[in-house]
């Protein structure tokens, strides 16, 4: 008895162990075929923009002279850009976080509130550039200055930093705050001390991946009308300024083949600065979770 039951669960299972065994090759072909893409880009743009990184491309301003352009305008520029939007979206983001985590009340106002935030995380880019053209370039008279595409970029990921922060606040155990309320720390106490210290691991991850998507968007910027070319630097945040993706995009547009291999080795200065952004939020990540 005991053998046929053994034998009749045998075949009922050879079935699933085979569409297991399907299922396991089809998604690992998809995998080599995706790691088989990239591979086939990295090498081609390391192939063609390795050699020209060099000092004199970094330092140098862009020229319509391929020999003597560079990114360092770019890179300034994304700094700037950087300066603007990190303050704005963190401050924002954060704040925004702790009302909706420690404040609000559980109702559908706030309910309303937290589904269109996250429904805003996946919004297209191109329409929050759409929304900074009406609002800041025009609306504000600010043009084509640092402000007007640091506070746009600030409205992009800003959905991400609110998410992520919310998921962070939400993390930290009941318990630390009912410690905190024990020992007659008031709501504010309990947030700054206690809440905050135990989500920031969470939220800089958050923030980082969110800053780091910013630095590689170029939709709202074209639609802003920032400048393709400018060789010169900004002094202070009415400037005008052009960063990494409107360079390479820049550079891509032109007919010289010396002008696709600068893009190419502009693409791997972004690559390398995100890389550099990515590791951190990782870093942070491990180096914290265990922590609470």
């Amino acid at each position: 008895m005991n053998l046929i039951n053994h034998d009749s669960v045998v075949k009922r299972m050879k079935p699933r162990l085979s569409k297991n065994i399907f299922s396991k090759w089809i998604f690992l072909a998809l995998t080599m075929f995706i790691l088989l893409i990239l591979g086939v880009l990295l090498y081609r743009i390391f192939s063609q923009g390795f050699g020209y990184l060099d000092l004199q491309f970094l330092q140098s301003l862009p020229s319509r002279k391929p020999e003597n352009a560079g990114v360092y305008a770019a890179l300034i520029g994304t700094m700037w850009l950087m300066a603007v939007v990190a303050p704005v979206s963190l401050l924002l983001g954060v704040g925004t976080a702790i009302y909706l985590e420690e404040y609000a009340k559980d109702n559908w106002i706030s309910n309303f509130i937290k589904v269109n935030i996250s429904n805003l995380a996946g919004v297209p880019s191109i329409v929050f550039g759409l929304l900074g053209l009406t609002v800041f370039v025009r609306a504000l008279a600010l043009g084509t200055s640092v402000l007007a595409a640091g506070l746009t970029m600030s409205l992009l990921v800003l959905p991400v930093i609110i998410v992520a922060s919310q998921e962070a606040i939400r993390a930290v155990p009941n318990q630390l705050r009912e410690a905190s309320f024990g020992l007659g720390a008031t709501k504010w106490q309990t947030i700054v001390r206690i809440v905050l210290p135990a989500a920031i691991p969470g939220i800089l991850t958050g923030a980082i991946l969110a800053l780091s998507r910013a630095i590689g968007e170029t939709a709202p910027l074209v639609v802003l009308g920032m400048p393709l070319f400018l060789a010169f630097l900004p002094r202070t945040v009415l400037d005008s300024m052009t960063v990494l993706p409107l360079q390479i995009y820049n550079w891509t547009s032109r007919p010289q083949a010396e002008f696709h291999a600068l893009a190419a080795a502009g693409i791997i200065v972004l690559l390398f600065m995100l890389i550099v952004m990515n590791s951190i939020a990782v870093l942070i990540r491990n180096k914290f979770q265990k922590r609470y």
